[in-house]
């Protein structure tokens, strides 16, 4: 495997201390990518197995050959973790000790210049994270309305100068279709004022994230997989998820905040009772843990990642 390519998993220790690992234990690593954490994962199992999902295929392949000395203790499957507890029901799977999810675009996505995800590399516009899918960046920027991608490029790249740059996109294409990324990135820093060009930050950074969230359907697959690994676990079952930005983790936040919380709790506050509801979880990371310094010295990538875990309780 090429240098470049090799995917560092980030936090990998505070992961698998936080999950806890049984040797007999049932887990899933819902975001298998080259692997990192499902070896860490199986490194701990003696009787125990691992489920891993991923969409892309090239991922998958690459992982067989990294796990091969545990053939007997892991099962691959190729598909989106929004059918998390379809699949395992498929494979009679409806409890299991411990989920892990990292989430984003891993380290080889990025730099396969034929994938289409970085702007630093030019590329036809794809970002596929699951190549049989037929919806592209290609599509969305070449084909969605100015108010649709004013839309995303707001909501998911948090980006201040949305409108100027779904303008400019609009614009663009009406004189020749946007194909490559090296179009698109020109387009982007085309429609942001001088100053924005020399900030730390890659002017087209944010705009690249919102597309390729867009093309995955990343955060409503996120909240409905959460919702599903929270009624698989066992008691002391835990979920640990790495996030790498503010829109990700504040789903993880607001969803493990929601478990713990009494679905009444704003009607009893407003009567003489006390309610007698309990929740079956709890939060244990009660803050996200962040990467050290040391590490995020080693592997930049890692800067914004953070870690949430939270534990059925019976």
């Amino acid at each position: 495997m090429k240098e470049s390519l090799v995917h560092v998993p980030v936090m990998l220790k505070e992961t698998i201390d936080f999950l806890q690992v049984k040797p007999d234990g049932i887990y899933v690593d819902c975001t298998l990518g080259r692997a990192g954490h499902s070896k860490a994962i199986l490194e701990n199992l003696t009787t125990g197995k691992l489920y891993a999902f991923d969409l892309d295929q090239t991922a998958l392949n690459e992982s067989k050959t990294l796990l091969k000395q545990y053939h007997d203790k892991y099962q691959l499957i190729q598909g989106n973790f929004i059918n998390l507890q379809q699949e395992l029901l498929k494979r009679n799977i409806t409890k299991v000790d411990g989920i892990i999810y990292d989430l984003g675009i891993s380290s080889p996505q990025v730099d396969e210049e034929s994938r289409g995800f970085s702007y630093k590399k030019n590329a036809k516009l794809d970002m596929r994270m699951d190549q049989s899918q037929e919806l592209t960046a290609w599509d969305i920027v070449n084909t969605y309305s100015y108010q649709d991608l004013k839309y995303i490029i707001k909501t998911y790249g948090e980006e201040q100068f949305a409108s100027s740059i779904a303008k400019r996109i609009v614009s663009s294409r009406s004189k020749q279709e946007i194909e490559t990324t090296e179009q698109l990135t020109d387009i982007i820093k085309k429609a942001l004022p001088a100053k924005q060009l020399n900030k730390q930050h890659h002017p087209a950074k944010k705009t690249f994230q919102a597309i390729r969230i867009a093309v995955n359907n990343e955060l409503n697959s996120l909240k409905l997989s959460l919702l599903q690994a929270l009624n698989l676990l066992n008691p002391q079952g835990r979920i640990a998820v790495i996030s790498f930005h503010s829109l990700e983790d504040r789903i993880v936040k607001s969803i493990f905040v929601q478990a713990i919380q009494d679905p009444q709790g704003e009607v009893y506050a407003k009567l003489p009772y006390t309610s007698n509801w309990k929740s079956n979880y709890q939060i244990i990371t009660k803050k996200p843990i962040v990467p050290s310094t040391e590490e995020i010295n080693k592997n930049p990538r890692a800067r914004s990642a953070k870690l949430r875990v939270i534990e059925k309780i019976n």
